[in-house]
C-alpha cells in the first residue's frame, strides 16, 4: 500500500516491474489518498498488506501494535549502516524507535518553498518578503490539516526555538508560539479563503496553471513532479525556506516517507529484501527517480542528471532538507496531530485569539502522553 500520486505510485510499481524480473518475486501495490495516508491506523494497513509506506510518527503506535517487523536484522547490519551514511538529514533516523529500524526512508521531503520563475526572479528571502507579496494576492499557502500544524512548526523551528517531541505540559514556549501563530494569521488573511481546504497537491496544481494569481507558496512540501518540464502546464522551481527568524533554512518539519514491513506478512524475508533494495543506491539513483519518485538516497540528490532534468530541485533544497526538524513520534502523537491541526486551522481562518489557541495546543498535547 502506498499513496495515491505519481510520485508515490508510480516508482513503487516500476521498481516491483523490475524486482520481479531480477529476483522472481511479483509485488503489486494498491493506493489511498493524501488524507489517508497522513491519518489512517498502520495496523489495520498491516493485516492486508506486507509492505506499507508509512510516514515517520507513526513509529511509536506502530512500535506499541507490534503491527510491522523490524528491519535491522542482524545478517542486514551492514547494509543499514551503509543507507544510515547515504540518508538525507534525519530520514533513516525518523523511521527509529525504541532499539529498532521500522521502516527505510525511500522518499525525502520536507517544507521548502515553490514559486513561478517566469514571475519570480529568485526565492523569497524572508518572511518580510513574503507578506510584502501576499499583499499582492500572489502567495498561497496550503492551511488543509495537517499542513496548517507544519507550518506552525517550522516557523517555531526556525526562529530556534522547536516544538517539544517530548513529554512536556506546553507544545513550544509561549513567546515563540505566539509569533508563529501571528505571522500565520496574518498571511492567511491575505490570501484566498479556498487555503484552508487545500494540500500540497491542491496549491501546486494552482500554481502551475497559466491563469494563476498566485506566483510562491513559501512553505510547502516539495513534489520534485511540478518542477519537471511538461508535468503541468508551468513548473515551478523548488528552493529553501525564506526564513523567519533570520536567513537561516533550519527548522523545517521533515515530511518524507519510508517502506515498511507487516508482522503478519507470510514473505517476511522476501519483503525486506525488497525494502532494502528500493531504498538503496541502485533503485533511488535509476528507475525510482525514473519513474517521478523522489529518492532519500544523497547519492540520487546529488545526481547532475536528476537535477537538470528538475531545475535543480535537490541541490536547491538540500540546506532545508539537511537541517529538517523531526515531529514528536511517541504513542498518542498521530491523534494529537490531527485535533491540533484542525484546532489550528479553524482557529487562522477564524482570525482566533493566539493565547486562547496555544492553550487549547498544550492542552491536547499534554493529552497525547496519557
Amino acid at each position: 500500500m502506498t499513496w495515491s500520486h505519481p510520485r508515490g505510485y508510480d516508482p513503487m510499481v516500476a521498481c516491483s516491474k523490475i524486482w520481479q524480473e531480477t529476483a522472481g518475486v511479483s509485488i503489486s501495490w494498491d493506493k489511498r489518498s493524501l488524507q489517508d495516508f497522513e491519518t489512517y491506523p498502520v495496523e489495520e494497513l498491516a493485516k492486508s498488506y506486507d509492505l506499507i509506506v508509512i510516514d515517520h510518527p507513526h513509529v511509536g503506535q506502530i512500535t506499541d501494535e507490534g503491527c510491522l517487523a523490524p528491519l535491522d536484522e542482524a545478517e542486514r547490519a551492514a547494509e543499514l549502516r551503509m543507507l544510515i551514511s547515504a540518508s538525507i538529514g534525519g530520514s533513516v533516523k525518523s523511521y527509529y524507535w525504541r532499539g529498532h529500524q521500522w521502516a527505510l526512508p525511500i522518499d525525502a521531503a520536507a517544507q521548502v518553498q515553490a514559486y513561478r520563475p517566469d514571475r519570480q526572479a529568485g526565492p523569497l528571502q524572508s518572511w518580510q518578503d513574503v507578506l510584502k507579496l501576499a499583499e499582492k494576492g500572489e502567495v498561497i499557502l496550503p492551511l488543509l490539516p495537517p499542513h496548517s500544524l507544519m507550518s506552525f512548526y517550522t516557523l517555531c523551528a526556525n526562529s530556534g526555538t522547536p516544538c517539544n517531541v517530548t513529554e512536556n505540559t506546553i507544545l513550544v514556549d509561549r513567546g515563540t508560539g505566539k509569533k508563529a501563530y501571528l505571522a500565520l494569521a496574518e498571511l492567511a488573511a491575505r490570501m484566498i479563503p479556498d487555503v484552508f481546504a487545500m494540500d500540497p497537491i491542491a496549491v501546486l496544481e494552482d500554481m502551475t496553471q497559466p491563469d494563476s494569481r498566485h506566483s510562491v507558496s513559501p512553505l510547502i512540501y516539495g513534489y520534485v513532479n511540478y518542477a519537471i518540464t511538461g508535468f503541468r502546464p508551468n513548473p515551478v522551481i523548488f528552493d529553501n525556506i525564506a526564513g523567519f527568524g533570520g536567513q537561516s533554512v533550519a527548522g523545517s518539519a521533515l515530511g518524507g516517507t519510508g517502506i515498511a514491513v507487516s508482522a503478519f506478512c507470510q514473505h517476511r524475508n522476501a519483503a525486506i529484501d525488497f525494502a532494502y533494495w528500493v531504498a538503496g543506491k541502485t533503485a533511488q539513483s535509476g528507475p525510482y527517480w525514473q519513474a517521478g519518485g523522489q529518492p532519500a538516497h544523497a547519492q540520487a540528490w546529488e545526481n547532475t542528471l536528476l537535477n537538470r532534468e528538475t531545475g535543480n530541485f535537490y541541490r536547491n533544497t538540500a540546506a532545508t532538507l539537511k537541517s529538517a526538524w523531526v515531529r514528536p513520534r511517541h504513542n498518542g502523537y498521530m491523534a494529537f496531530q490531527t485535533a491540533a491541526a484542525t484546532l489550528l486551522t479553524n482557529a487562522l481562518r477564524d482570525q482566533a485569539d493566539a493565547d486562547k489557541t496555544l492553550d487549547q495546543l498544550d492542552v491536547l498535547f499534554a493529552e497525547s502522553f496519557a
